[in-house]
């Protein structure tokens, strides 16, 4: 990664799997990140992905932390293939009124 002409190495500040959402029951989108902090950020502002800022999914419904990128991504190829029921009952198992999660 590149800033500013500047050779800079990747983060690893919060390595997630996580899901968003626009409202209870609305879009969710999933992914996963090696600074959920920051792709946070990213969302709000927009910048996410075409998906989220589309749909307006800004809301941090779902998280699940992790030591090292591969198995998060891992868990995020998983979720994609899971049908829409299954990932609102993971959703509503931990947040069941869809509130926007802090992350610390």
């Amino acid at each position: 990664m590149q800033k500013d002409g500047i050779e800079t190495l990747a983060r690893f500040d919060f390595i997630a799997t996580y899901m968003l959402a626009n409202r209870k029951n609305g879009a969710i989108y999933t992914g996963s990140t090696s600074d959920l902090g920051a792709r946070m950020d990213q969302h709000k502002a927009g910048r996410g992905s075409w998906f989220t800022a589309k749909y307006g999914c800004t809301r941090l419904v779902w998280f699940e932390s992790f030591e090292e990128m591969a198995p998060a991504i891992a868990r995020e190829k998983r979720l994609k293939s899971w049908p829409r029921q299954w990932k609102i009952a993971l959703i509503e198992d931990c947040n069941p009124y869809w509130n926007d999660l802090p992350l610390f």
